[in-house]
């Protein structure tokens, strides 16, 4: 038995410039953090020589080609894993919420699966064996963002060049400015689930075509991206609010399916209530909501109550500093 951990992520600054029809030509640039929210792959040697996938369905095959869920065949390609294992997946969040769910359960899997064989392979590698699958064959209209700091954990600077090499950097903060960033950030789930494909494929389409406003905007999220990282190594952590709200009220014209009456509705009340600045996770339309307050415990307490009226359930979280881990290895047993 081999339990293998990934965690998700919130973005603070700079998503959507990881996607390769963006950084292809101009190079991108973000923050972004894991927290403890984790998914989970558990494998499993069976005494027969089929293969059975356990996850919000359960497959039980013959061969690989028969695994009608894409990530889980295409892991057991790219491994040469021909039969004989069992494979379940486990999620402390739900799938298409924003939260990079679909890169860390990549992540989770590919970690179990080269401990299965006793590989021995580095997070990077990880990270582009998964970018690899989602991207090249599977063709996801998705970045890189996921995958890397699911892989590498911590409040991370990931910068993409031309040629989609990635420069993984922990970000230069004190404890107390961690601890600040961690206090002021305050996440709910909305409730709703939405894919977040038909999003970013519109905005690939436009940057592909180099559609003048779609690159001037995500030109704009990149230089926050580079603003909050520099503010987050001062120690000003109160200007991720103000580069929040800049980075929401701009992210909203790169498509009408970003928002709509309910999230709109909502982030007016968190204004109004404190609340400097904040956005929806992902590619928006729904998920996550994640707001920066730095009022005192009582501010945010009766910030949480109003928001709870809305309908937004809070998610308590940490960050997460291991990125993915092999929590179980009784392989050789």
């Amino acid at each position: 038995m081999i339990i293998s951990r990934s965690p998700v992520r919130i973005t603070l600054g700079g998503g959507g410039t990881d996607l390769p029809s963006y950084y292809s030509k101009y190079g991108g640039a973000l923050i972004a953090a894991a927290i403890d929210k984790y998914t989970l792959v558990t494998a499993h040697t069976r005494f027969d020589d089929k293969i059975k996938l356990n996850y919000s369905q359960t497959e039980i095959v013959d061969t690989v080609d028969n695994i009608k869920h894409n990530i889980f065949r295409e892991a057991l390609k790219l491994l040469n894993i021909n039969k004989g294992i069992e494979l379940t997946s486990l999620s402390d969040i739900p799938s298409s919420s924003g939260l990079g769910t679909s890169g860390s359960f990549t992540i989770a899997l590919l970690n179990a699966l080269h401990t299965y064989k006793k590989d021995f392979v580095s997070q990077r590698q990880l990270a582009e064996e998964a970018c690899y699958i989602e991207m090249d064959v599977l063709g996801e209209p998705i970045g890189k963002q996921d995958q890397y700091i699911s892989a590498f954990g911590g409040i991370t600077s990931l910068v993409f060049d031309k040629k989609g090499n990635v420069t993984v950097e922990p970000i230069r903060m004190t404890e107390e400015a961690i601890d600040e960033l961690h206090n002021n950030i305050i996440l709910f789930y909305t409730g709703i689930q939405r894919s977040a494909s038909e999003i970013l494929k519109e905005q690939n389409d436009k940057s592909r075509k180099d559609e003048t406003k779609t690159i001037e905007t995500l030109h704009e999220i990149k230089k926050i991206g580079l603003e909050t990282k520099k503010a987050f190594e001062k120690g000003d952590i109160d200007k991720l609010g103000e580069y929040l709200d800049l980075h929401w009220n701009i992210k909203k014209t790169l498509s009408q399916s970003i928002s709509n009456s309910f999230i709109d509705e909502c982030y007016n009340t968190a204004k109004k209530n404190g609340a400097l600045g904040g956005k929806i996770m992902g590619a928006g339309g729904g998920g996550f909501f994640m707001f920066y307050h730095n009022g005192n415990n009582q501010e945010k307490t009766a910030f949480i109550k109003t928001m709870s009226k809305k309908g937004l359930k809070r998610m308590k979280f940490n960050f997460d500093f291991e990125g993915t881990k092999i929590v179980l290895n009784m392989r050789n047993i």
